[in-house]
């Protein structure tokens, strides 16, 4: 079977949403140094390759918004689809201590190869989708390890993350930190600004709602919690944009 870079779940569906995942996966594709990249499987595992439980969060969510939802089939230590392409973490040699075997000294002509057939159908296919929509809302899904290696552990739960479009983030992040039981980051663990990143490139050139969330992984292990946190995030991202009038 040819390899397929992106996954397009519920096409059918009528809503304005757009759920997107950018590291849904792990896969290291066969053209790609044989399909290995030299990384150890405990640590192709970990948040370095991909963001546990994020997929099942974002089909979850899109089922329950009534909008499809867009998902890479390739790692981020493949190619990460959440940069611009003249980022220079493009392609990482070194993340959260671990050595990239395959990714160091690569050449032009892989980097390329990465980028015509990973990165840019991916970003095709969220030009396509969005582009079928009325007045479309883009809502992007990752997940974030409790504690990067030498580092303090993270306190929150959830965080937003956005850039200069505060419109559907900052309501939100009010209505977050309404529910009792929610510690939530203000552009954390990371900052929403990546020039040329994913929210860049497909809502906010186009004046689009965004928002970027970021799940603590530890709170999505199972089908059950992705699935229930699917379902709350429907409902608060939906009550908010109703209030706001977006």
């Amino acid at each position: 079977m040819t390899y397929q870079p992106v996954v397009m779940d519920g096409m059918d569906r009528g809503g304005r949403w757009v759920v997107l995942c950018d590291h849904a996966s792990n896969i290291v594709p066969d053209f790609v140094e044989g399909g290995s990249l030299g990384v150890a499987p405990d640590d192709m595992a970990r948040h370095i390759a991909y963001d546990p439980g994020a997929e099942g969060v974002s089909r979850a969510l899109a089922q329950a918004l009534d909008g499809p939802a867009v998902l890479s089939r390739f790692s981020r230590l493949v190619i990460d689809p959440n940069r611009g392409e003249d980022d220079p973490t493009l392609i990482m040699q070194l993340y959260d201590g671990t050595i990239i075997p395959g990714n160091r000294g690569i050449s032009d002509l892989n980097a390329g190869e990465r980028l015509r057939r990973c990165y840019r159908p991916y970003h095709d296919a969220v030009t396509q989708i969005t582009a079928q929509r009325t007045a479309p809302v883009i809502v992007s899904v990752h997940s974030f390890t409790p504690q990067l290696r030498g580092h303090a552990p993270r306190p929150w739960q959830v965080g937003l993350l956005y850039a200069q479009d505060t419109r559907l983030a900052h309501p939100l992040l009010a209505r977050l930190r309404a529910e009792p039981d929610l510690s939530v980051g203000d552009n954390q663990p990371y900052t929403g600004h990546l020039p040329g990143d994913t929210i860049a490139r497909h809502a906010i050139a186009s004046g689009r709602p965004n928002i970027l969330i970021e799940l603590r992984n530890d709170l999505i292990q199972t089908q059950a919690q992705q699935r229930e946190w699917g379902r709350r995030l429907a409902s608060l991202l939906i009550e908010t944009l109703a209030r706001e009038g977006l």
